[in-house]
């Protein structure tokens, strides 16, 4: 697997958390375009959209910790991605009980 590419020191040093009506995921397939499969913490399988402000930015692969935002008429099928975490940031979450440690 290659290197993750940083695109400045700030990027990795914030961190958002998930807000209300958001919550955290793990993306298991990539679909295409800007659509993944994202595994939430409520253990439902939603079909996540990559915002556009987001996919310009940085890249989202498999295994990848998210926040997923659903959507309000198809709250249990769809969902907008909204962040996702780095390596480091995802042991901080797990840490401090954000997410489960098996997650």
């Amino acid at each position: 697997m290659g290197k993750r590419k940083v695109l400045n020191e700030s990027a990795l040093k914030e961190i958002r958390l998930a807000e209300e009506g958001e919550m955290y995921g793990r993306v298991i397939k990539l679909l295409g375009s800007d659509q993944v499969l994202v595994k939430c913490t409520d253990d439902i399988t939603r079909r996540g959209r990559i915002r556009g402000k987001l996919k310009r930015r940085i890249w989202i692969r498999d295994n990848d910790v998210v926040v997923i935002a659903p959507w309000d008429f198809k709250e249990t099928e769809r969902g907008d991605i909204v962040w996702r975490f780095t390596l480091p940031q995802v042991d901080w979450l797990k840490d401090n009980d954000h997410i489960p440690k098996d997650f």
